[in-house]
């Protein structure tokens, strides 16, 4: 009980000479507290905003993709090799880990073009290489860049299942284009993906892969079959039968039963020849199927994505030394000034970004709210509303050293600060 004596005697010591100034000149005080609220009101204004802080895991999620069609075989070349770089050229790297493909439970489909490579990371104080997780990632896409056909992008393993999850994209902002033509569609993407290349704070940029699966594709002779009197029906049967199989009987085991099918043998099966397969015409005769069709080697889509009953294209964008509404308003006005969007296309932003706009606007209904409810209770204690609103002033008088210290700390609002603040107002009241 003493020390506590002491020290509020201290502080009113302390505080008196300011107190009895602050009541000589009430105007300058007012002056001040306004001067410093309409500058935190622009501070605030231009301190952009964000979902979530983003946090340091300690660790780096590396996504890798290789040309539509390639092999099995490639794909885990490609991420050996890139396994063998990252260990051999970065000392703070303890272990690699990668992913091809999709597991036998499909919670995350991917192709086998597509591969999840973990990074797991030595302590911060081990670090030689660079200083900062942004600097690693620099250097470590510059050491991968030898990767012929292969892309990477760069995030943390939380975060990148949690993006995944909460919004369906594995980048921080989704980009999403919405029409009707596959091909307007993928033009539109690499557009948008070019337009935005350079803009700061835009990082792992990645167009959605729609197109280059190479595909075998059978095309048929029509006058030559009506004059052979041969339908396309049976070529299709014969062209399945050598090459898919086709049921020919029922074998019996028991009281078992299985389908017999007949198909070519392996070795004639590792190419698709024209000249070994022969159907009988109307007459007859025997024709060789190359005579009737001819074989084009062609890129075919290699997915078609659908969202609300439209066809889309996604443009995934990493967001690294900036907040994601700053990005998105300068993106969106670059997009509004360059690109051309045919009629029926539009444009919708998505990814984190999507969850702040939602989470945005339920504090603007549930800050005034709790705020109303601050003033209310306030009235019901004092029983007059002068009263409750003397006490009230330190509402906003709090604000100013919230704003404050997310500006010192050079963080711009989150929707965590937002809760943060309504909680100030309590205990400051």
């Amino acid at each position: 009980k003493t020390v506590s004596d002491r020290f509020i005697a201290s502080l009113q010591k302390l505080y008196a000479p300011v107190l009895r100034g602050a009541l000589r000149h009430p105007y300058a005080v007012l002056a001040t507290a306004v001067g410093l609220m309409i500058g935190a009101g622009v501070l605030f204004s231009r301190m952009g905003s964000e979902f979530i802080p983003t946090l340091e895991e300690g660790d780096l999620a590396m996504q890798m993709t290789i040309p539509p069609g390639s092999s099995l075989n490639e794909s885990m070349r490609s991420t050996t090799k890139a396994e063998n770089i990252l260990r051999s050229e970065f000392p703070e790297v303890l272990h690699v880990v990668s992913k091809i493909g999709t597991a036998e439970v499909p919670t995350d489909p991917m192709a086998i073009e597509d591969a999840d490579i973990m990074i797991i990371l030595k302590d911060r104080g081990e670090w030689v290489s660079a200083a900062s997780r942004e600097e690693l990632v620099e250097k470590m896409k510059e050491a991968l860049s030898v990767i012929t056909g292969a892309s990477f992008e760069f995030t943390q393993p939380i975060q990148l299942r949690f993006n995944e999850l909460m919004t369906g994209a594995k980048t921080d902002l989704a980009i999403r284009v919405f029409g009707d033509d596959h091909q307007t569609l993928k033009r539109l993407g690499d557009r948008i993906g070019e337009l935005i290349q350079d803009v700061p704070g835009a990082a792992d940029i990645k167009v959605e892969q729609t197109d280059g699966l190479p595909q075998l594709k059978v095309i048929y002779d029509r006058d030559k079959l009506a004059e052979h009197g041969v339908s396309i029906d049976e070529l299709n049967l014969t062209i399945r039968a050598a090459y898919a199989g086709e049921k020919a009987g029922i074998v019996l085991e028991g009281q078992r039963t299985f389908d017999l099918v007949v198909r070519l043998n392996e070795g004639a099966r590792s190419e698709l020849d024209l000249d070994q397969l022969f159907v009988n015409s109307v007459s007859g005769a025997t024709i060789p199927l190359s005579e009737l069709a001819r074989i084009e080697y062609r890129d075919a889509p290699m997915q078609i994505s659908r969202e609300n009953a439209s066809r889309r294209i996604t443009i995934g964008v990493n967001v690294r030394n900036r907040d994601i509404a700053g990005l998105v308003d300068e993106i969106q006005g670059i997009l509004d000034a360059k690109l051309d969007l045919p009629p029926g296309y539009l444009v919708r932003y998505g990814g984190t970004f999507e969850n702040l706009e939602r989470a945005r606007s339920r504090l603007l209904v549930a800050v005034p709210a709790a705020l109303a409810l601050i003033l209310l209770l306030l009235y019901l204690a004092f029983g007059q509303i002068g009263h409750a609103l003397i006490i009230f002033t330190g509402v906003p008088l709090a604000a100013i050293g919230g704003i404050a210290a997310l500006w010192l700390r050079d963080m711009p609002f989150s929707i965590s600060a937002g809760i943060g603040f309504i909680a100030l107002f309590g205990v400051s009241v």
